[in-house]
């Protein structure tokens, strides 16, 4: 407890990284001796911190005013200090406690994620996200919840060899599905109808028994290892889609292996509490605006940012400076670009739904790495179509997409274009130029269009050539110098604004260093 208040004051530097890690080792160290079985403790727990993380709208206390986290987090730590005076813990250790690690991985990552129901809920059959209905995602997570609840504290649940083999596979399914597909709705929908009951039923079954002290942190060398090994893959370039199979084949086992139930009778009183709980992501739910006109009748503003998934140079995550920043600006449409929607490493942020409640506007968002990082547009204008194409993996390995979008303003269409280039070592990314171009060219049609982002390239390259080349030409040429990155003192020029039919005015670069780029604006004159 201590620890997790210690974080409140704490943001960014390796002064936060000390404080967690030595709150994450003492709670280790707590877990290692508690002999009790491990349900249903934990999956209360597991329940609890997605339900507040729902209703904080992904952005978690370590970022919220302490006047707000400091009583949220004495309220959660109630049940511990009530468990003091509870009767002296058994003397043989209960059993499950070698699962914890590879639940939390789970429920992080996708199970129990309102980050991840949420997108699930943005996505259709287009391979692009847009803002979702109102209010699915609290609702889907509510649901997630007590259902990960209701097996948990049922009566009974069926515990043969025929139910517990269907569970161990549709556990392992569920972490199978969220690996195949991401971008498709109808996977993600099942990894997180079949994951939830599945995963609460191994927790229930796999606690019967006794287990050596070192279980606890047995489990925890499998979440720190599967989670390095999962994320690293986008720094590293290696597949990462087995690693949530193989984590959840270590709960299918004691599926198989479990050979008792850990009944815990819930009293009518504790199912309505566990059912008002689970409205709790309601707090976050927010109306999205309707399509307006915006704009001028001769011109757009627009704001390209690369957000660094939300943290700053210092390390610490501001969503709310970083809307002011580009609320100040005015922005018609915000591009962005370095978007993550749901990565557990990253504290499990849907930046994307964040700013777009900020800000007070409609989203699209294009995938890139996975379905949860990529680049976005946001604006109240009415768009109609939309489309995102995956580029040639060239680069880095988190990978690059275009997406595209149609705005209408004062009656005039115009194609928009975010994207974020990823250059290949040592070489110019020629070939994903070339196939933003094409897709612009082939998306736009007639329109008016730009192209927008963090680039990569610099002014005057062979990549700016290639696109001059091909109609779209340095909107911010006559502005230049422009340097953008890094953010406390950019030296280069790597953002861009390329345009067809449109001309550049009123080009600011700004000072918040919520990112490790500075945003740029631009005011599109229409002709």
């Amino acid at each position: 407890m201590l620890g997790r208040l210690a974080l409140v004051f704490v943001h960014g530097g390796q002064a936060q990284l000390y404080v967690a890690s030595a709150t994450l080792l003492a709670g280790l160290i707590w877990l290692s001796s508690v002999r009790a079985p491990m349900t249903p403790g934990v999956p209360l727990g597991l329940a609890a911190a997605a339900l507040e993380h729902a209703a904080l709208g992904t952005v978690d206390l370590s970022w919220r005013p302490w006047w707000l986290a400091v009583p949220v987090i004495a309220v959660l730590a109630a049940p511990l200090v009530a468990l003091r005076s509870d009767p002296p813990d058994p003397p043989a250790r209960g059993g499950g406690w070698s699962l914890v690690g590879p639940a939390l991985l789970l429920t992080g990552v996708y199970a129990l994620s309102p980050a991840v129901v949420a997108v699930a809920a943005s996505y259709g059959s287009s391979g692009y996200a847009s803002t979702p209905p109102f209010p699915v995602p609290p609702l889907a997570l509510g649901i997630a919840v007590f259902t990960f609840l209701a097996v948990t504290f049922a009566p009974r649940v069926p515990s043969g060899v025929v139910a517990r083999t269907v569970a161990a596979v549709l556990l392992v399914g569920s972490a199978a599905c969220f690996s195949y597909d991401f971008a498709a709705p109808g996977p993600l929908w099942l990894a997180l109808l079949l994951g939830a009951p599945s995963l609460a039923l191994a927790l229930r079954l796999g606690s019967t028994g006794a287990e050596s002290r070192f279980a606890t942190a047995l489990g925890m060398v499998v979440f720190a290892v599967a989670a390095i090994a999962y994320y690293a893959a986008y720094d590293i370039g290696f597949p990462n889609q087995w690693v949530p199979v193989a984590v959840a084949l270590i709960p299918a086992a004691a599926l198989l292996r479990s050979r008792g139930d850990a009944t815990v009778r819930l009293p009518r009183l504790g199912w309505a509490a566990a059912g008002a709980a689970c409205l709790l992501p309601l707090a976050s739910v927010w109306v999205p605006p309707s399509p307006g006109p915006g704009g001028s009748a001769g011109s757009i503003r627009l704001v390209a940012y690369n957000i660094r998934m939300g943290f700053g140079l210092d390390g610490t995550y501001r969503p709310a400076d970083a809307a002011a920043a580009i609320a100040a600006t005015r922005p018609d449409i915000v591009v962005l670009s370095e978007v993550d929607r749901a990565w557990l490493l990253n504290g499990g942020h849907d930046d994307l739904a964040v700013l777009a409640r900020l800000l007070h506007m409609r989203y699209y968002f294009g995938p890139a790495a996975d379905a949860v990082w990529g680049d976005a547009i946001l604006t109240n204008l009415p768009v109609g179509a939309v489309t995102s194409v995956p580029l040639t993996a060239a680069g880095a390995p988190t990978g690059a997409q275009a997406l595209g979008a149609v705005v209408t303003v004062a009656g005039h269409e115009i194609a928009v274009v975010s994207t974020h280039i990823q250059p290949p070592p040592s070489a110019e990314p020629l070939v994903q130029v070339r196939e933003i171009a094409a897709f612009a060219t082939r998306f736009a049609g007639s329109r008016p269009t730009f192209i927008a982002g963090d680039l990569n390239v610099r002014p005057g390259s062979p990549s700016l050539q290639a696109f001059a080349a091909a109609g779209y030409t340095d909107g911010l040429a006559p502005f230049r110098p422009l340097p953008t990155f890094p953010a406390d003192h950019p030296v280069e020029e790597i953002d861009h604004v390329l345009v067809n039919g449109l001309t550049c005015t009123d080009v600011h670069v700004g000072t918040a260093v919520t990112s490790d780029h500075a945003l740029l604006a631009a005011t599109l004159a229409i002709p």
